[in-house]
C-alpha cells in the first residue's frame, strides 16, 4: 500500500444579516466530510523498493474513511503487472483499517491491519492447487514531528511464499515475515515538501529475499495537485527479484530508478 499525502481545508462562512437592532447572526462551520478519495498516475508503482509494475507506469486510486474518535477503514487499488502477479486481474487491492491515537499534538500511534487481494493471480507452474499471493499484515506505528515509523508483520505466509512455492529455496512458510519503516517529511518551502525514507525486509526462513529500500524525494502542491519526483533503490538480491515478459525480456524490480508521478486528494 503506498502512502497518500493529504491536504484538508476548512473554511468558515460568516453571515452579516441587517436589522434594525443592527443583529448580526454567524453561520457555523460546515464539519469536515469523515470521506477522502485519491487518485495517481504514477512512473513506476514502487512497494516497498520493488516494482510491482515491470518498472513501466501504474495507476492507482482509493477512498478513506477516519471517525473523529481515531478509528479509519480504507481501500487503496493499484494496476500491477501480469509478469509479477500472472493469470490474474494486473490489479492490487488493499483493504485496512486501524485506529490512530493522539497522545499530543506531535505525537500519534497507529494500530492496525491490512489485507492484500490480487483477484485471479496465482503462480505459475503449480496447477492444479493454483496458489495465489494474498497477504495479510498487521502493524503499529507511531508519528513524531516530522518524523514517522512503522513495523508489519504478516500473519500469512508472506505473499504465497510457502513449501510449495518456495521450494526451490528450502520450501518453508514465511509467516511471520516483517517490515521496518523509518521516514522523514518536512516542507523545505512553500508548497514544497521534502521526503526521506528507509526501510528493511526480513522475510521469515528465507535469508536469500531480505534487503533494504530507501527513497527521497520531492512533491510539491500545484493547485491542489501532487507532482512527486523521487530516486527509489533496493540492494535486493537481483537472481531473486526479477521478472520476465512474454518475449523473453527480464527486469531487475529492486533497481535504482527516477520516479514521477502525479496525484490528487478530494
Amino acid at each position: 500500500m503506498k502512502k497518500t499525502f493529504a491536504y484538508v481545508t476548512a473554511a468558515a462562512a460568516t453571515a452579516l444579516a441587517p436589522a434594525l437592532a443592527s443583529a448580526q447572526a454567524a453561520a457555523a462551520a460546515e464539519p469536515a466530510s469523515p470521506l477522502t478519495g485519491n487518485m495517481t498516475l504514477t512512473s513506476d508503482y514502487r512497494f516497498r523498493g520493488i516494482s510491482q509494475s515491470f518498472r513501466l507506469p501504474a495507476i492507482q486510486g482509493g477512498i478513506d474513511w477516519a471517525h473523529e474518535s481515531g478509528f479509519y477503514l480504507g481501500n487503496w487499488n493499484s494496476s500491477v503487472s501480469g509478469n509479477s502477479y500472472p493469470n490474474g486481474a494486473s490489479l492490487e487491492m488493499d483493504f485496512y483499517g486501524g485506529y490512530k491515537l493522539a497522545l499530543s499534538k506531535e505525537f500519534t500511534l497507529d494500530f492496525g491491519g491490512i489485507y492484500y487481494y490480487y483477484p485471479g493471480a496465482y503462480y505459475n507452474g503449480f496447477l492444479p492447487s493454483k496458489p495465489g499471493f494474498d497477504n495479510f499484515e498487521v502493524y503499529v506505528g507511531a508519528t513524531y514531528g516530522p518524523f514517522s515509523g512503522k513495523v508489519y508483520v504478516a500473519l500469512t505466509d508472506y505473499f504465497g511464499l510457502d513449501q510449495t512455492t518456495g521450494a526451490a529455496f528450502g520450501g518453508k512458510g514465511s509467516a511471520g515475515s516483517w517490515y521496518a519503516d523509518l521516514s522523514y517529511s518536512t516542507e523545505i518551502m512553500p508548497k514544497t515538501t521534502l521526503g526521506a525514507h528507509v526501510g528493511y525486509m526480513k522475510v521469515q526462513s528465507y535469508g536469500d529475499f531480505d534487503y533494504f529500500d530507501y527513497k527521497i524525494g520531492l512533491t510539491y502542491d500545484w493547485g491542489g495537485w501532487l507532482l512527486g519526483a523521487n530516486i527509489v533503490g533496493t540492494n535486493a538480491d537481483k537472481a531473486i527479484y526479477v521478472a520476465s515478459d512474454s518475449s523473453g525480456k527480464t527486469k531487475n524490480l529492486g533497481e535504482t530508478g527516477f520516479i514521477l508521478s502525479i496525484g490528487k486528494t478530494f
